[in-house]
C-alpha cells in the first residue's frame, strides 16, 4: 500500500468543489461544509485502503475463501441498521409495565397495541 498512494480522483475533487461553488455554502466555507468534505475524501480513501488490503491477501494466498473478503468488507463497512431493526430498537426501549387501578390493569390495552406493532414489524422481511 505504500507504493500506492491514496490521492483523491480528480472527480471527487471536483464534486466536494462544485458543491461549495454551487451548494447552499456557496463561497462560503462553514465548519461543516468543511467536516462534509473531510468526511467524503476521507471515507473515499478508507475504502481505497480496504480495497488493497483486500486484494493483497487474496493475492498472498492469506485468504483462502472469497467469503473471508467479503466478511472482512462487511466488518470493516458496516449498513447501518435497516428502518425495521431501528423500529424494533425502539419498541424495546420501550417499557410499558402494569398498572393497576383498583384492581383492573389501565396498560393492558396499551400494551395490545404495542405487541401487535411489535409483531408486525418482525413479520416484515429484512432488507
Amino acid at each position: 500500500m505504500t507504493d500506492h498512494p491514496i490521492t483523491p480522483p480528480p472527480e471527487l475533487v471536483d464534486s466536494i468543489w462544485n458543491q461549495f461553488k454551487t451548494g447552499p455554502t456557496r463561497n462560503l466555507l462553514t465548519s461543516e461544509a468543511f467536516r462534509e468534505a473531510i468526511t467524503k475524501a476521507s471515507q473515499w480513501g478508507a475504502d481505497q485502503e480496504l480495497e488493497e488490503c483486500c486484494v493483497w491477501m487474496s493475492n498472498q494466498h492469506l485468504v483462502t475463501f472469497n467469503d473471508r473478503i467479503s466478511s472482512l468488507r462487511a466488518a470493516r463497512r458496516p449498513k447501518p441498521p435497516s428502518l425495521k431493526e431501528q423500529a424494533l430498537a425502539a419498541l424495546g426501549e420501550m417499557s410499558i409495565e402494569p398498572c393497576l387501578i383498583n384492581g383492573v390493569d389501565a396498560n393492558a390495552a396499551v400494551r395490545a397495541k404495542y405487541n401487535t406493532i411489535r409483531r408486525a414489524l418482525e413479520a416484515l422481511p429484512n432488507d
